[in-house]
């Protein structure tokens, strides 16, 4: 597929019925081999799953890839092991007050059962569903409260500590957005109520401002678009002090993926304010105002993206600034390369940001302005990955990862470099493996016209988003009450 040529989610169907193929066996390898007490696996090294301490933020997409391959292929056996696995191994998750990554772990798998549920792809009891909802409520009040104030807002901060804004958390914002939807508050010192509404977009708010570069001057390096992954604070008083990043080059560099996670995130938030009722905005400037802002930071990033971070085939390598990029040459006008000898791919930032533009562009078409742009990218980077010929989709049965070349830590030196390589390739990550199943199964529903996929989807009859609907309408499906003890019919692992 050329990029003189559109391409439509009807041409890429082929690929993706493969794509779920090959992850099926990949998900029974990983269940078959994988010792719960080793925690969570993170990486390939040589094609085998391991794990990497740091926090257990890849829990969720382990067990959020069955509910993906369900969604996709109906097969119940990935339905047993979702519903089995998030039961019996998620319940730490939803009460980790030390970490930003509910959004990763808790929606992935309690979101994605409960948005099952309310599409009626199986058939829950209501007391399975009130489950769902209890811990997604629990989960959204819990990463709310991880929260540093600043003087006309505030953050969720990182791990790091009540200094430190990652880009990364704009995608956990749905704990927070899925919490407030099903009715919920945090409840703080002397019965103190706080909206998880309100701190969900002043974390957004916060990181549209501090994370993204809009090309006004603020510093040296301001190019429209650009993110940092970390933004610094004086958790004292909560003045901003300057940009950083962890897993990046440096701090006035592009870390893809923090760019990826971005471009997701505030396209999500977009979606998910078709569902909020304009008075419940009137608070933060109205509908428009939130928007606005919003809308900006989405285009700056998918536009940079595209101009800036990537190269013809939008695939990107792990940062804009890495020192042996000016070894690549002409590294734009041509496909990436994961087999050079200076700079690794990352083509999990390629999953995670084909997600992002394909929904910008949805919401921009759904809006009467024109999302091609942004849709012609996003389909373009899932057919390069898709694709069987090229190096990205992992067909060997030995290898337990679905998508090749992804990067976790270069700074670190976290990434398996092989024998006769000078960069890390050939390896799998869990966040790659999770996003290239969730940007395929979003593609899969557009072409098959099954209803568009949001972590928030209300009902079997599947509104889109960017039309209007405010109503989010969570009736529970079932056949009656049942005890949460009780079978459906569906079983359940272990």
């Amino acid at each position: 597929m050329h990029r003189d040529r559109s391409i439509t989610p009807s041409d890429l169907l082929p690929r993706i019925d493969r794509l779920f193929e090959i992850s099926a066996a990949k998900i029974r390898s990983l269940e078959a081999s994988w010792r719960p007490e080793d925690g969570a696996p993170v990486f390939t090294v040589n094609g085998r799953w391991q794990s990497r301490g740091w926090t257990e933020w890849t829990q969720g997409f382990q067990f959020g890839s069955s509910v993906l391959q369900f969604d996709a292929t109906a097969d119940r056996e990935f339905l047993r092991l979702a519903r089995g696995h998030t039961v019996e191994r998620m319940a730490p998750h939803l009460t980790h007050t030390g970490v930003h990554d509910h959004g990763f772990n808790n929606v992935s798998t309690y979101g994605g059962l409960w948005r099952l549920a309310r599409e009626g792809r199986f058939d829950a009891s209501e007391w399975e569903v009130r489950f769902y909802e209890l811990a997604l409520k629990v989960s959204g009040a819990v990463q709310a409260a991880r929260w540093t104030r600043l003087a006309n807002g505030g953050f969720i901060h990182s791990f790091n500590g009540a200094h430190s804004l990652f880009v990364d958390t704009i995608r956990s914002l749905r704990a927070l957005a899925l919490a407030h939807l099903l009715g919920h508050r945090l409840v703080q010192e002397q019965d103190t109520s706080v909206s998880l509404l309100e701190r969900m977009i002043q974390h957004a708010r916060a990181t549209a401002e501090y994370s993204i570069y809009y090309g006004n001057g603020r510093d040296t390096y301001d190019i429209r678009g650009r993110t940092a992954h970390e933004s610094l604070f004086n958790a004292a008083n909560g003045t901003y002090r300057g940009p950083s990043t962890q897993q990046g080059y440096s701090p006035f560099s592009t870390w893809t993926r923090g760019l990826a996670w971005a471009m997701l995130g505030f396209a999500e938030q977009l979606e998910f304010l078709t569902v909020v009722r304009d008075e419940e905005l009137s608070t933060f400037g109205g509908r428009a105002e939130v928007e606005r802002w919003m809308l900006d930071a989405a285009r700056a990033t998918c536009d940079f993206y595209i101009d800036a971070a990537t190269a013809s085939d939008r695939i990107p390598y792990w940062d804009t600034g890495a020192v042996g990029l000016s070894a690549l040459g002409n590294w734009k006008e041509r496909p990436a390369d994961p087999f050079n000898n200076h700079e690794p791919v990352d083509s999990s930032a390629a999953a995670i940001a084909a997600q992002g533009l394909l929904r910008l562009g949805h919401l921009l078409d759904a809006r009467r302005e024109d999302g091609t742009r942004y849709t012609q990218a996003g389909l373009m980077v899932l057919s390069t990955l898709t694709d069987e010929s090229g190096p990205y989709l992992s067909k060997d049965a030995a290898h337990q990862g679905l998508l090749l070349h992804s990067v976790y830590h270069r700074p670190n030196g976290w990434d398996h470099v092989p024998a006769g390589s000078a960069i890390p390739q050939g390896e799998s990550s869990q966040w790659g493996d999770y996003h290239l199943r969730e940007a395929a199964l979003l593609v899969r529903r557009m072409a098959k016209r099954e209803g568009y996929l949001t972590f928030f989807a209300s009902g079997s009859e599947a509104r889109d988003p960017g039309l209007g609907v405010r109503d989010p309408g969570l009736g529970v499906r079932g056949s009656g009450p049942r005890g949460p003890g009780e079978d459906d019919g569906a079983g359940s692992d272990g």
